[in-house]
């Protein structure tokens, strides 16, 4: 008895010595009927506090061209609702259990306040809270505002002066709002557990319903959690489930005692068990159906000043904006590229197969794929970066890409003026006569006299730009770039957007023609997509449009250049598609209406590309191990269940690549290149006569040695 004498004494004189019985009794009772006035309030000098009310966080959703929505991001999963959109049971139950008396009194529920101080004093602790819901949603807004840890203990410090500056916001809440504003505002802001704000969430997480459709057992539910969402959050275990149920039921009661409810529907609602039904809420780049895209537009939002100064800013704008983000990703092009991946590369196999399709002339991603699903899981062989792309993208290192970036040494050939059956005769080898023969972009000597480049299987004697892009003949365009000049091949393939996946300055060696820089499909296709639209380049693109909240929209427009004169790309699309017909793809063969690309093939077989275009689409394919390619090269290995001695650009990831462009273009009307200015290029390419077949020499300098190594020796496409 002392005990608890000692207990009413303590508590009644902190309260009374914060005035806060007297503000209990004296503050107005704004908004509700029973209004009651007290001259003591103006002692106190209580009065309306305007309450900033930031808009809550949202989650932001991802839709493809088409519209349908692939992903999701979020800080707090919500889904805001008009108060017509919940049912009539859940709020009536959240206001039984909450505040009675909602409708019934002002900024403060004077007597519910009362009977809470009573409670109280006798139990000795602080058993009933007596807030309004007026007054839990201000402190859900003032703690939602939080930005530091200082202002979050301060919205939830247990303390009179916290609690009379809620007062103050919740008489000026009353005042700006009706009754029903407020409700749907905190059944919007309520946390109730299991990672749901708000009750439209909360519905479709505990029960796989919309807040429109719940039932009485399910509303009790939801309206028993918000007390303690953590310690009812039924995703924890059954312990917390069996505490959530004990909540219902108390609802339930107290619905039951108020004659909202029937006893006998109590009865029958408290019969049901808690019905948890544990729905996944949508989210992150692992439940998107098209990860690596969904990894790449959200890493773009991230690292891009356009969405934000800080990442700070960019990340609260993507995961709070409540934003739908409009992007390029094509359904049907996206499947041609899994189909086709699936067909070759199997999900268990060691080597990794990705591949990227770029629309020429916008720079607009259409599809990003892998063989492997996204995940952390070693097991299931599951890929926990964006193989795809480059590391800005939440990619990694990337692969040598070989004999792809032949192309651009091609490409400044044809801008100096080289013709088409322009060439010199090449031997088996190649060495630099002297050390200043190749020089970098500073203009240093980077040549080595005592290396030498080779070919497989023949390539010596008279090449053209033509015939040694066939055959992509080694010697012929190591000596092509010295003709042309190294830097000058670098910089045609930087206009073309080329950068190390990693991130770190492009590598440039003699052997940067044989394509020694590792690199991502994303940056390759789009290179190549700037050839297929005669020389425009754009920036690669994935998202389209973004409308905020409020409806507000913000488009998003290609970001082009033109790289080079039209008739050079003119030139070279001519060369490439001799690929298919006379060159290393001879025995893949076309798609079945105008088509260029190169193949590629690192040393020693660690890394193998395909990348080619038509006028209306772009891709590139890669394949390699994602274990380390140096010490895990595609020799002698089982892929997608087919033995290979040796894997080249046209063993693998050129099949993928017809496979793709066949199915993604189906039904879209074939466009042809643009004949090429004979005036200027002469010759005639790959619309000569046929001609003898070229050996399939390729490619690489070696990954391994250290920086410069170029230790190419007999490899091909």
């Amino acid at each position: 008895m002392s005990s608890r004498l000692s207990s009413i004494a303590r508590l009644t004189g902190a309260a009374v010595a914060a005035g806060v019985v007297a503000a209990a009794i004296a503050l107005p009772a704004v908004g509700g009927t029973g209004a009651m006035f007290v001259s003591a309030s103006e002692d106190l000098g209580i009065k309306p506090e305007e309450l900033k009310e930031p808009p809550l966080a949202e989650k932001t959703t991802v839709l493809d061209a088409k519209g349908n929505a692939i992903a999701t991001f979020y800080e707090e999963y919500r889904e805001n609702v008009a108060l017509a959109e919940v049912s009539d049971l859940m709020k009536t139950a959240i206001i039984s259990i909450e505040d009675y008396r909602y409708y019934d009194h002002g900024a403060i529920d004077i007597e519910g306040t009362m009977r809470a101080l009573a409670k109280n004093l006798t139990s000795g602790g602080i058993a009933q809270g007596g807030s309004s819901i007026t007054q839990q949603y201000v402190k859900q807004v003032l703690l939602n505002s939080a930005t530091t840890d200082k202002e979050r203990n301060a919205a939830l410090e247990a303390s009179y002066a916290r609690k009379l500056k809620e007062l103050r916001y919740a008489m000026a809440v009353e005042k700006k709002y009706s009754k029903d504003q407020i409700l749907e505002k905190y059944l919007n802001i309520a946390y109730f557990g299991a990672g749901a704000y708000g009750v439209e969430a909360a519905a479709k997480r505990f029960f796989g319903v919309n807040a429109s459709e719940l039932t009485l057992s399910q509303a009790a539910t939801l309206a028993g959690a918000v007390q303690d969402p953590n310690a009812t959050d039924p995703n924890l275990g059954k312990s917390h489930r069996a505490l959530l149920l004990n909540r219902r039921n108390v609802v339930l009661n107290r619905m039951a005692e108020l004659k909202k409810i029937t006893p006998e529907e109590a009865a029958a609602a408290k019969a049901k068990k808690l019905g948890w039904k544990a729905t996944a809420l949508p989210g992150g780049c692992g439940a998107s159906p098209y990860p690596y895209f969904c990894m790449y537009v959200r890493n773009e939002i991230l690292s891009n000043k356009a969405f934000g100064k800080t990442k700070k800013i960019r990340t609260q704008f993507l995961n709070r904006g409540g934003l739908t983000i409009q992007t390029t990703l094509d359904p049907k092009m996206q499947e041609a590229a899994e189909e086709a991946i699936k067909k070759h590369v199997h999900a268990s196999d060691n080597p990794v197969a990705s591949e990227a399709l770029v629309k020429p002339g916008t720079g607009e991603i259409k599809a990003m794929a892998a063989s492997r699903k996204y995940g952390n899981s070693k097991r299931k062989h599951e890929m926990s970066y964006n193989v795809v792309a480059n590391a800005v993208h939440g990619g990694g290192i990337g692969f040598q890409a070989g004999s792809t970036f032949k192309t651009f040494t091609l490409l400044t050939a044809l801008k100096q003026g080289m013709k088409i059956n322009e060439g010199f005769t090449v031997g088996q080898g190649f060495r630099a006569p002297y050390y200043s023969s190749f020089k970098n972009c500073k203009g240093e000597n980077i040549a080595d006299p005592t290396f030498t480049v080779t070919n497989d299987e023949g390539g010596g004697g008279f090449k053209s730009l033509a015939t040694g892009t066939w055959g992509s003949v080694n010697t012929f365009f190591m000596q092509l770039e010295q003709k042309v000049g190294l830097c000058n091949v670098i910089t045609t393939a930087k206009s073309l957007g080329i950068e190390r996946a990693d991130g770190n300055p492009l590598q440039e060696f003699s052997t940067f023609t044989l394509g020694i820089n590792e690199m991502d499909p994303v940056t390759v296709a789009n290179a190549y997509a700037a050839i297929g639209a005669r020389g425009k380049y754009c920036e690669p693109m994935a998202i389209t449009k973004i409308t905020d909240r409020d409806g507000k929209v913000r488009t998003y427009k290609p970001e082009c250049k033109q790289a080079f004169d039209e008739e050079v790309a003119d030139a070279a699309a001519n060369i490439l598609s001799g690929v298919f017909t006379k060159g290393t793809m001879r025995g893949v063969g076309g798609i079945g209406r105008p088509a260029a690309g190169k193949t590629g093939t690192t040393d020693a077989q660690s890394t193998a590309w395909f990348a080619g275009f038509t006028p209306d689409l772009a891709g590139a394919v890669s394949i390699g191990d994602p274990r380390g390619a140096v010490t895990h090269k595609l020799n002698n290995i089982t892929i997608g269940g087919r033995y290979y001695g040796s894997v080249f650009g046209a063993s693998v990831p050129g099949p993928i690549w017809k496979d793709t462009m066949m199915s993604a273009l189906k039904g879209t009307p074939p466009t042809s290149f643009t004949p090429v200015d004979s005036a200027r290029f002469g010759g005639c390419g790959s619309s000569c006569a046929p001609v003898r077949p070229q050996p399939d020499n390729d490619d690489d300098a070696l990954e391994e040695g250290g920086p410069g190594d170029t230790n190419v020796g007999t490899t091909r496409d």
